[in-house]
């Protein structure tokens, strides 16, 4: 039992760690950190429905998930040919497009569910 402790305590504890690395190398990260914990407050907030709030904190995971997997892509291209090939270069946009596709979505999902609360907020003003 204390080998698995120890072993979980490991994993936990590299995941922390890359993620704090994430956190501190990377500013698209942390402004997408940012929007999640104003999207967690809000769904906090607001009375949503249980498949509203589920519905948003899965876009908000994937979208930090995926900027998490751009970072390593990155990072292991440039192990691999480091900015020296054209296919480096389309790697990165390619997954730089993943991210903005996934943003713009859950933003969109976003706006589809809050707005009609925010709109009935403001009317009770």
């Amino acid at each position: 039992m204390a080998n698995w402790r120890k072993s979980m305590e490991a994993s936990f504890g590299a995941a922390w760690r890359g993620f704090l690395r994430a956190f501190k190398d990377e500013r698209t990260f942390r402004v997408m950190v940012v929007c999640a914990l104003i999207v967690f407050m809000l769904v906090a907030t607001f009375p949503l429905s249980d498949s509203e709030r589920l519905i948003l904190i899965l876009v908000t995971g994937l979208v930090l998930v995926l900027e998490l997997v751009n970072t390593m892509v990155e990072r292991f291209v440039d192990l691999m040919k480091p900015r020296l090939s054209a296919y480096v270069r389309d790697v990165k946009d390619l997954m730089a497009a993943a991210v903005l596709v996934a943003s713009v979505f859950a933003a969109l999902i976003g706006l589809m569910i809050f707005v009609p609360h925010l709109t009935l907020f403001l009317q009770q003003l």
